[in-house]
This record gives C-alpha cells, sequence and structure tokens, in this order.
C-alpha cells in the first residue's frame, strides 16, 4: 500500500495538474499555493478527527485561506507517526497538524525524543473535560459504585482508555485513582488507539470502564449503550444526554482534568507564513460556525497563539513528563 506520503504527493500534484488545466480553459479555480494538507494524528472518528475536520470544514466553506484543503488520517503510536511524519517535512508551509495533550504523552512513552515545540506552534483550539464511562448494563450506577468496586481491587477491574501511557485517557484516571486514595501503580489500565476501539472494548464489556473525551461517544450515550457517571470538568456538560451527569467535585471527588487540542505546523517555515496561518486559525475561530461547534461537541473555548500557546505546550510537557516519572514509566 501506498505511504501516506506518497499519497500526499500524488494529491498535491493531481491538483496542481487540475488548476493549470482549468486555468488555460478560462475557469478559476483559485490559487494551488493557497491549498492546505491537514494531518490528523490518529484514526477517522477520534477527537483529533472531529476537532481538525471542524476547523477544516470551516475555513474551507468561508474560504479563509482562498484554497482548498486535504485532510489525511496518520495513524500509529498513538499519535507520534503521523508527528514525526510532520516533523520531517520541514519547512513546508502547506501543512498543519492537529495535537494535544495525546501526542504529548506519546512522544514519551515510544520513546520518541521529539517534542512538539520542536514543530511551529500556531494555536491552541478547545480544552474539553473527560469522562468516566460504563456499559449500559454496567452494575455500578454511580461513580461511588465504581470508585469503592475499583478501590476493593483495582488490579483485578480493568479499565481503559484511548491513549497511550502519558495521553490524557490514561493520565486521567491515574489522577483519579491517586485522588481517590489508589495507588496508580496498580490500575489495570488497558490502552486502545482511539476513541473507535475504546467503543468497541466498552460495548463487548472488556473493561469495567473508559476515561475519554465524550462527544466521540454521543450517539452510544444517546442510545443507552454507554453510560457516564461523571465528568471531570469544572462545570456538567451543555449536551442533553449530558445534563444529568455529575461533575466529579459534585461527588465530593476533588479532581478536575482537561484534555485540550490545538494545531502545529512544521519546524523552519517563515514568520510571515507563521503568522498567515495563525490568522486563519483566528478567523475561524471568531466565526458563528466555531461557536457552533463548541456547543455541539461541549468543547470549552480556549484559543491562544504565539508565546501564550508556546508557554503552554512546555507546561503540559512538565506535567506530562512529571507524571510518567511518578509512575516510574520514565
Amino acid at each position: 500500500m501506498p505511504d501516506s506520503r506518497w499519497r500526499r504527493t500524488t494529491v498535491a500534484t493531481s491538483l496542481a495538474a487540475l488548476v493549470a488545466a482549468t486555468s488555460a480553459c478560462g475557469v478559476t479555480r483559485g490559487d494551488d499555493s493557497r491549498d492546505i494538507l491537514m494531518i490528523i494524528p490518529n484514526a477517522a472518528g477520534g477527537g483529533y478527527d472531529q476537532t481538525g475536520r471542524e476547523a477544516v470544514k470551516i475555513m474551507k466553506d468561508g474560504d479563509v485561506t482562498g484554497g482548498d484543503f486535504t485532510v489525511d488520517n496518520i495513524e500509529g503510536a498513538g499519535g507520534t507517526n503521523a508527528f514525526t511524519e510532520m516533523l520531517g517535512d520541514a519547512g513546508d508551509e502547506h501543512t498543519m497538524i492537529t495535537v494535544g495533550l495525546g501526542v504529548v504523552g506519546s512522544l514519551y512513552s515510544f520513546g520518541n525524543e521529539g517534542r512538539l515545540t520542536d514543530a511551529t506552534p500556531l494555536a491552541q483550539l478547545i480544552s474539553e473535560p473527560e469522562g468516566v464511562i460504563v456499559p449500559g448494563d454496567s452494575p455500578y450506577q454511580t461513580i461511588d459504585d465504581f470508585v469503592e468496586a475499583w478501590a476493593a481491587d483495582p488490579g483485578e477491574l480493568a479499565v481503559g482508555g484511548g491513549s497511550s501511557p502519558g495521553g490524557p485517557d490514561h493520565l486521567f484516571p491515574m489522577q483519579l485513582a491517586d485522588t481517590v486514595g489508589i495507588d496508580p501503580n496498580d490500575v489495570n489500565y488497558v490502552s486502545y488507539d482511539g476513541g473507535g476501539p475504546l467503543t468497541s472494548a466498552l460495548l463487548g464489556s472488556k473493561i469495567a470502564a473508559g476515561f475519554s473525551g465524550l462527544a466521540e461517544f454521543e450517539k452510544q450515550i444517546e442510545k443507552g449503550e454507554l453510560r457516564v457517571l461523571a465528568v471531570s470538568g469544572e462545570e456538567r456538560q451543555p449536551q442533553p444526554a449530558l445534563t444529568d451527569v455529575p461533575t466529579l467535585t459534585e461527588s465530593d471527588i476533588d479532581l478536575v482534568f482537561l484534555n485540550w487540542r490545538g494545531v502545529l505546523a512544521p519546524p523552519d517555515i517563515g514568520d510571515e507564513r507563521r503568522e498567515e496561518l495563525i490568522g486563519y486559525l483566528e478567523e475561524m475561530h471568531d466565526s458563528e460556525e466555531w461557536a457552533a461547534a463548541l456547543a455541539q461537541y461541549g468543547w470549552t473555548d480556549d484559543f491562544k497563539t504565539g508565546d501564550d500557546f508556546v508557554t503552554f505546550l512546555e507546561e503540559q510537557d512538565a506535567r506530562v513528563s512529571g507524571t510518567l516519572e511518578d509512575l516510574g514509566l520514565l
């Protein structure tokens, strides 16, 4: 099977040929030098995919860049495959990648020496709470029920998430365990490559509970196939199927945990182009369509660019490495 770089080259070559051909016929197709590839570092349907594709759709529909967009899902190694490929495209001013806390952790857990700040930080887009999710027929009706059973035998009660060690779905249960008096080293955590495999594990009752952002489980929650025992944000979620789900703090568990997602470009792009790409994302962020997407998915608007985003990435790197060191995973 052709690799993603071959596919990307083919798409770009074919598009350039099409633009040239239609221009020769007197049809204006836009300037192909304005075209942008958005890399998604996991499978279709996951949180990165939802965030990246929503941003692309709004920029494309609003003709923000004056060009076209291609979206490429590059799976594997918790996002590090995609990130490594993007780093290899140094100087490419027509590529962006959606990243988040999960990629920070995966770079450590897969022994990759790259860091998000090795690329060109553009913007943080959103933050998002996680949920404690159980199968629809789970015996655990409340977060207290689950925590009681978990604390009784954490090694026996398997839990899972769509993140590698160091990612948000791993960090959240580890911090929750520590908060409720469970040694995180005793937690039986099963890692799945994104929300799709995690959904299958929950529906098949292969694990007692899952930890993840909730937007990608919306259909199963609405159907009652999955239930949410608690959410990790400061406030309850606004989606109709989640308004009755308490926060951890409401349940007397002193923990607030937020995931986040943002956008990078390859290293070594020009300052002028960096500011231009940031401008595209700013225009997208200020649109009514993005406000609607935030409400639809229950995302928190947490937009930051420039030095603020660079500082944030450095803090997140320290946050993840510190937790992994405490767990003896580094």
